[in-house]
């Protein structure tokens, strides 16, 4: 029996329940830790009962897809939320700049994540790693190397398939092709991928999967977890047989990552109990107990992915900061609008 108490909410729904489930006193409780998470319940139940389980805090949790920082930003002092967990690391800059997290000192936290994981004032944490990489195709790629910079290649052209531009995930990868190219090398790049598309950029990471196993495109830029994703869904196990994943500039400066992080909240009631329960979340049972649950790289340093991730190749992972990432977020975006890139090849 789970001992965490979880709701599921809709986007912008059912606010008013959230709270009412969260309707305690905000006066500050020795057993309890509340719980606003972006992360699907069922990939982060496991650590939490653990955590219950270990130290006898109670785990009050709230999940939503969307809306949850707009939700602390309203509710202000008077927000129940002690801990923010997010599955994408936009979300964490998101809400350090809308000003509901606060900053956590802690040398058990420091001492097992790398800097460019975490912020440099302390605000957020990664929690896991995903790498930003390339599927192929098994029958018509015979390469099993790759660079970000070949996407811009014309022999790819017609060839390639990806999500939109804006997407969080691709926002990211074109902040890392900024900081290293700069913004009018980037601008080049993002245009010759853009002509290398097969179609406009849609649907998600699995469709472009999907997608090459139809043979409309050779190439699908995604994230490493979707090939677990994919493997364990009967109606989608061929198109990721269909594939091999390749690791974009794994012979250089390594592959772009991304990450599910933490943060403490602005106005935690329960802040001992929130960096408790943070410091258990990056602490080795509970980085291997993620990895496995949800097909992604540990975030500590020291612990091994699982098997079948592990089964997808070594990973060297691009060392910029994500921190640094987080300040050209915006000029990503604004090159993607610029360069017309959701309008496909050819517009």
């Amino acid at each position: 029996m789970r001992t965490s108490s979880i709701h599921r909410l809709g986007p912008f729904a059912a606010a008013a329940a959230a709270l009412a489930a969260l309707a305690v006193s905000t006066v500050a409780t020795a057993q309890e830790v509340n719980v606003y998470s972006y992360r699907e319940p069922d990939l982060i139940t496991p650590m939490l009962d653990a955590f219950k389980a270990k130290t006898g805090i109670k785990v009050r949790f709230i999940y939503a897809k969307e809306g949850l920082i707009e939700r602390m930003a309203a509710e202000g002092r008077n927000s129940p939320a002690d801990v923010l967990l997010t599955n994408e690391f936009g979300l964490l800059s998101e809400a350090k700049s809308k000003g509901v997290t606060s900053p956590v000192t802690s040398a058990a936290i420091e001492s097992v994540l790398p800097a460019s994981l975490r912020d440099p004032e302390g605000h957020w944490f990664g929690l896991t790693r995903r790498a930003r990489i390339v599927y192929a195709s098994k029958e018509r790629v015979g390469q099993d190397a790759i660079t970000y910079e070949e996407l811009a290649d014309p022999k790819w052209k017609g060839k390639i398939c990806i999500r939109s531009g804006q997407h969080t995930y691709n926002i990211s990868l074109i902040a890392s092709m900024i900081a290293h190219h700069g913004e009018e090398k980037a601008e080049a790049w993002l245009k010759g991928l853009k002509d290398n598309l097969a179609r406009k950029p849609a649907g998600g990471d699995r469709e472009a999967v999907r997608d090459v196993k139809a043979g409309l495109c050779d190439l699908a830029v995604g994230n490493t977890y979707y090939m677990g994703a994919m493997l364990k869904n009967p109606e989608q196990a061929a198109w990721a047989e269909a594939v091999k994943i390749l690791f974009p500039n794994a012979a250089d400066r390594g592959t772009h990552v991304n990450i599910s992080g933490m943060a403490m909240a602005a106005n935690a009631p329960n802040r001992e109990n929130a960096q408790k329960l943070m410091e258990f979340l990056v602490a080795p049972e509970a980085q291997a107990m993620y990895a496995e649950v949800n097909n992604e790289y540990p975030a500590a340093e020291g612990v091994k992915a699982s098997a079948l991730v592990e089964s997808w190749g070594s990973l060297k992972p691009d060392p910029l900061a994500l921190s640094k990432i987080a300040e050209l977020r915006k000029k990503a975006s604004e090159l993607v609008d610029k360069v017309k890139f959701d309008l496909g090849p050819g517009s």
